[in-house]
């Protein structure tokens, strides 16, 4: 691996300096005995007992007993209860924001291309009615996923060479400004830790990287000052990957390489980090980072105090109930709901203990994939795309759906 190559910023090795002073870095090498010797959880997967999906309702999905659907949108056509907002094409990542004086708002990423994508918001009142619509980013290039963050915004991720990260308003009422701190690469999704305001970004390359992002301070409101601040990727120690491993963070010397400034990729700016295969979806729950990687088709657990890497679903050695791993969020029983990009089009539900087993089913919807999993704040609620459904006038732009049940029982 050839040397970076630029030095890091002064101002960037004084961060850095300062929050390792700080005991907010981790780096440098592990005891002998600290690597794989400790095992993971049993990964072979079971379907969850009693969970049966019936025939298609009337908007095409297949559920479990006690569970609706109603459609919401539809790509290229306006949204009932806006005034006349065409809803986006392309669904793909969202995240549910409590709506001030009650209600609650979607929003849900466009990956079109060529500076089509975006961002766009479904306003609920607090009887789930569907009062407002419109979009809170556009003029951006195949927005894929991003994450919610605790001080109540969206960071929406561009799957671009150098894609960039956005932060917005849900409600609209702030302009989405660009967050270039955070890197310039093929973004997927991001999460926040809450107790430190930690940012962790997926990269969806054959040979991404997991990324830290450590803000430089935090604002007045509480939300994290995201101008300037340490970028990191991770490297996983020990080679096998049914086992708990420790992880240790090494500095992005240059977050943003781009086209006008050709130089090493982001994600070989750090010779010692692991490469995963795919990163996809991400989602922060109770100190621990789950996130997927499609092209070995696994879940992964980051578990924030321990500093360790774990498999919670692994899609290689076990019979493979999921068959190609995409968004994921977890509901607050700890069960993650993972979305597939592949022919089955269903949500999987992933228990702690690793039983799986799935949820719904799209059904009539060839060449699509499910995306955007998200629950209302009643935790009873799911929203979810199909990215290329059949759309406005039958054309394949996308559907938006809700799906209502008893999640917590499953």
């Amino acid at each position: 691996m050839a040397p970076d190559a630029h030095p890091p910023t002064s101002r960037r090795e004084v961060l850095r300096q300062a929050l390792a002073a700080a005991g907010l870095i981790v780096g440098g090498p592990f005891l002998a005995g600290c690597g794989s010797s400790s095992r993971a959880r049993d990964v072979k997967t079971v379907v969850l007992p009693g969970v049966e999906l019936a025939e298609p309702d009337a908007n095409g999905l297949r559920l479990p007993a006690g569970f609706s659907s109603r459609i919401l949108a539809r790509g290229g056509a306006p949204v009932d209860g806006s005034a006349n907002h065409v809803w986006h094409k392309d669904a793909d990542g969202g995240a549910v924001f409590p709506r001030p004086g009650g209600g609650w708002i979607y929003v849900s990423n466009s990956e079109s291309d060529l500076g089509a994508g975006g961002v766009g918001a479904l306003v609920f009142d607090d009887q789930a009615n569907v009062v407002d619509a419109f979009p809170i980013l556009s003029g951006t290039t195949r927005n894929c996923a991003g994450g919610s963050t605790p001080w109540g915004t969206w960071l929406s991720c561009e799957e671009t060479l150098y894609g960039r990260v956005y932060e917005c308003d849900p409600t609209g009422a702030t302009p989405a400004v660009q967050r270039p701190a955070l890197g310039s690469f093929r973004h997927e999704a991001a999460a926040v830790d809450p107790a430190t305001l930690r940012i962790y970004l997926t990269e969806d390359q054959p040979d991404g990287r997991l990324y830290r992002f450590t803000p430089i301070g935090t604002l007045p409101s509480g939300a994290a000052d995201l101008t300037d601040g340490l970028l990191e990727a991770a490297q996983v120690h020990g080679t096998d990957p049914t086992a708990v491993r420790p992880v240790s963070w090494h500095a992005v010397p240059q977050p943003n390489p781009d086209v006008a400034h050709p130089m090493v990729p982001t994600r070989f700016q750090a010779p010692l980090s692991s490469a995963f295969a795919g990163g996809e979806g991400i989602f922060h729950h109770v100190g621990q980072i789950y996130f997927t990687t499609k092209r070995d088709n696994r879940v992964w657990v980051h578990d924030l105090a321990a500093e360790t890497v774990s498999l919670l679903y692994d899609g290689d050695v076990s019979d493979p109930v999921i068959s190609q791993v995409d968004n994921v969020t977890v509901a607050t029983t700890g069960i993650a709901f993972v979305a597939e990009d592949g022919p089955n089009q269903r949500i999987i539900a992933l228990t702690p203990d690793g039983r799986a087993g799935a949820i719904l089913e799209a059904v009539g919807y060839p060449g699509s994939e499910l995306t955007g999993p998200a629950f209302d704040p009643s935790g009873t609620r799911l929203y979810f795309s199909s990215q290329r459904g059949p759309g406005a006038g039958g054309q394949p732009w996308g559907t938006t759906y809700e799906v209502t049940g008893p999640f917590a029982n499953l």
